[in-house]
């Protein structure tokens, strides 16, 4: 099964969106197809065994859009040339690479412009192919930002269209509507006296109008005998239908009816094109900011890396570094990609990516994330993970994800928006019909109601509603260092009654440290202690790590092991110098019934303190105690109080014995205990929650967290935890700041807020608008809808829609 996101062409509304998905469904293999309206993506699953990109661009070409891969686009200097046949040549040779798009070759200029998929061939493949063939592409090379340049040519594109329809609608409006106010027009122009030049004029205006906008035509109409009429439809047959009135009642006037100069609609069809062009135009550059979020993070990364090759330094382009790599950075420059310290020490700012504004320590051995910035020292590291594998790319993956994707609010929008625009194009004609027929008005009367319900009722701001609410929440949401990975997630979020915490490494720092160590028969405290640490020497547990910590402080030598056996849930059993050693908790005492004489009071105390106690056995006979304490993070107690001003209840979970729990939770304000779980029932305990009746969310940071964030309706990672961890999860933690799980509610709650706000005005001003455009209003004596100003309400009502999600930037966490 593939998945695939494609860049689509040619959509003006929510019924194009539909159209596209519909195409697409219907295609054998496909599992999944969503269009956003807003991104102009289309992300889709299928199998590639029955259907190919190529026939998916192929049912969507049918459908009357174009659909492009998300591919990387190069122009690159060729060295080597000397005929147009050597251009011909470099275009075979790079065309034949799988992934390779498209090539062209320009002899003049000597530039190679090559699209290709970056996740199936490489520049450096090309670099190597074109000089296979006699040639070089020299290193002096700019890259495209193909996306960032069509949405720049497309608003220019659309303000040049909006200027010149203005020039010859202003005029038009004048000469059709200035007489009728009292303006004053030139005699030759005046409808009573010169009403042939009164009428040709206007027409002659308005054909500079309708090649402007002759979009709207092409598309409209394709749409419309293709059976999937979208906006650019209504506007097509509406604006046309006054042009075709305008044409016949030009024809009478020749004929010598002159009365006919009242009835002109020249001016309908070129305000409501006119119109329409600057509401697309001041849609497309409020639909790029809701996008800057991405282009952000996207500017994070350096063009180029220094990496040491046979011996010396080289500036290479960033796409050019491998793996292995070893790279040299500077003070006051970016870190490249990630990797780990092999030489040198310096202090990194990785604020962009953790929101955290102190500069954490490097040493040798330390990781280094890619973009994080170098602030006082020289260092070398080694390149782990590049190209689409570094931690930055992977969190432009997961925004760019979730601003694709889908809530499940948007569903109700999208069901609409499939039917709506045929269901108006049926009223429009009843609507017009009716009032000609049955309510004895003339046909121009007819023909005002039947393009005012057409042009009012254009669903692009019912499209808009909830993608751009989405693109702008996740994007503010990653500005705060809260990922959030789905739409699904952002609204689901805000449902939530029950919050459970993992306690080590979330709610705890996770670094526990050795506090006390209780002896009994006869053994030394640094015995016990030295035994306790070469039995967990093997062990990667954190409780295990602290005594092994503990006894290294203490200047302890550790003893061989002979056997290790680890017992998930109770401890470990080990064997040292001949001495069977039992390390755990009191289940694993009394499990190999070991008699824990007067050390069980000991424990209890140490446990209502806050101390895990862990105690030891030799060769089943209880040794003593030695209690680990893990410190509460900073901001644990500040976000479970502003949790529970949110009214959600908290909840704890852990491996620790009760007492232990309850310590804890007596000092953060926990509600509820889940306390002594194994790691395999946290998902259990998480069904059980669910099972009354609650949303809840999970928030865990290690692999066995894994089970119960995915169980969770919603599952929140802790950055500093496991990758395993991070998969599993809905929204991922930056800064490892529990804080941010309020940030996160709360965003949630702003998000679909904002969408309920799109979706009541989007559907609010259709639900009032087609009635009166129909003409309800006028059956009361009141006024009837002028197509102009239905063209001014339908544009503004799709950019007030972009407004309001924009709002979204000024979201700031409540602390």
């Amino acid at each position: 099964m593939a998945s695939k996101t494609l860049k689509i062409e040619g959509m003006t509304c929510a019924a194009c969106a539909k159209a596209v998905e519909r195409a697409t469904k219907k295609l054998q293999g496909v599992t999944e197809s969503s269009v956003n309206l807003a991104t102009e993506k289309l992300n889709i699953s299928f199998d590639e065994s029955k259907v190919t990109v190529e026939d998916i661009q192929g049912a969507i070409d049918k459908a009357g859009y174009k659909a492009l891969k998300d591919s990387a686009a190069k122009t690159l200097k060729v060295q080597g040339m000397t005929c147009a046949s050597c251009a011909k040549n470099i275009e075979r040779v790079t065309r034949k690479l799988e992934g390779v798009e498209e090539a062209n070759v320009n002899y003049a200029t000597e530039k190679l412009t090559i699209s290709y998929d970056s996740s199936k061939v490489r520049m450096s493949d090309i670099k190597k192919a074109v000089e296979k063939a006699g040639y070089k592409l020299i290193e002096e090379e700019t890259s495209v930002d193909t996306d960032k340049e069509r949405k720049e040519k497309e608003i220019k594109t659309l303000w040049k269209k909006f200027i010149v329809s203005a020039i010859f609608t202003v005029p038009l409006l004048y000469i059709a509507m200035g007489h009728m106010i009292g303006l004053p027009l030139p005699g030759i122009l005046h409808p009573d006296m010169h009403p042939v030049t009164f009428a040709l004029v206007q027409l002659v205006l308005t054909i500079p109008v309708v090649i402007a906008g002759n979009k709207y035509y092409r598309v409209g109409f394709k749409s419309l005998f293709r059976g999937s009429p979208n906006m650019d439809s209504l506007i097509a047959i509406g604006t046309s239908a006054a042009i075709l009135y305008g044409i016949f009642a030009t024809y009478k006037i020749l004929g010598g009816e002159s009365h006919y100069a009242m009835d002109l609609y020249f001016e309908s069809a070129g305000v409501i094109i006119t119109l329409i062009t600057l509401g697309k135009y001041l849609e497309a550059v409020s639909k790029g900011k809701t996008s800057e979020a991405i282009k952000k993070l996207m500017g994070l990364q350096p063009k180029t890396a220094i990496i040491i090759r046979n011996g010396a330094e080289v500036e290479t382009p960033i796409d050019e570094v491998e793996a292995g790599d070893i790279i040299v950075v500077k003070p006051g420059e970016k870190m490249p990609v990630d990797g780990e310290v092999i030489e040198g020490m310096t202090s990194v700012d990785e604020s962009m990516l953790t929101g955290e504004s102190i500069p954490v320590e490097k040493h040798v051995g330390d990781k280094i994330i890619g973009a994080s910035i170098n602030k006082n020292g020289s260092i070398k590291y080694k390149a782990t993970k590049v190209g689409k594998d570094t931690a930055l790319a992977q969190i432009i993956k997961l925004v760019e994800d979730a601003q694709g994707s889908k809530a499940p609010i948007a569903k109700m929008a999208d069901i609409i928006s499939g039917y709506f625009v045929p269901i108006v194009i049926t009223l429009a004609v009843i609507s017009g019909l009716a009032w000609y027929f049955l309510g004895g008005e003339s046909a121009i009367f007819a023909i005002t109601i039947f393009i005012s319900v057409l042009v009012i009722a254009c669903p692009c701001a019912l499209g808009l509603a909830t993608p751009t609410a989405i693109m702008v929440g996740t994007g503010k949401g990653a500005e705060h260092g809260v990922l959030i990975k789905s739409g699904v997630a952002l609204e689901t979020a805000h449902k939530v009654q029950t919050i459970v915490f993992d306690k080590t490494g979330t709610i705890t720092e996770g670094k526990p440290k050795v506090t006390d160590v209780v002896v009994t028969n006869g053994i030394t405290e640094d015995d016990l202690l030295q035994l306790a640490a070469s039995a967990e020497k093997g062990s990667e547990h954190p409780l295990g790590e602290a005594i092994v910590k503990g006894a290294e402080e203490k200047g302890l030598s550790f003893k061989k092991l002979d056997a290790f056996k680890a017992i998930p849930g109770f401890g470990i059993e080990v064997t040292v110098e001949n001495k069977k050693l039992l390390l755990g908790n009191i289940k694993l005492m009394q499990e190999r019934n070991i008699s824990l004489e007067n050390l069980e009071e000991i424990s209890d105390k140490l446990a209502s303190e806050g101390k895990t106690p862990m105690y030891i056995a030799i060769d089943e006979k209880i040794a003593g105690i030695v209690a680990v304490a893990d410190t509460v993070k900073e901001n644990s107690k500040k976000a479970i109080d502003k949790l529970h001003q949110m009214g959600i209840e908290v909840a704890m979970i852990t491996g620790d014995n009760r007492r232990t729990a309850e310590a804890i939770a007596k000092q953060v304000g926990i509600d509820r205990i889940l306390a002594e779980v194994l790691p395999q029932d946290k998902a259990n305990e998480v069904k059980k929650l669910q099972a009354e009746g609650k949303k809840v969310a999970m928030v865990g940071d290690g692999i066995n967290d894994a089970p119960a964030l995915a169980q969770a309706d919603i599952g929140i990672a802790i950055g500093s935890g496991t990758d395993v961890a991070m998969e599993s999860a809905d929204i991922v933690l930056m800064r490892s700041d529990l804080m941010d799980v309020p940030t996160a509610i709360q965003l949630s709650k702003s998000t679909i807020r904002n969408i309920k706000q799109n979706l009541f005005w989007a559907f609010g001003y259709n639900t009032l608008g087609i009635p009166v455009a129909m003409g309800i209003l006028h059956v009361f004596g009141g006024p009837l809808l002028n197509p102009m100003i239905a063209a001014a309400a339908m544009s503004l009502s799709s950019v007030s829609v972009l407004t309001n999600a924009l709002r979204l930037k000024k979201f700031k966490p409540i602390k």
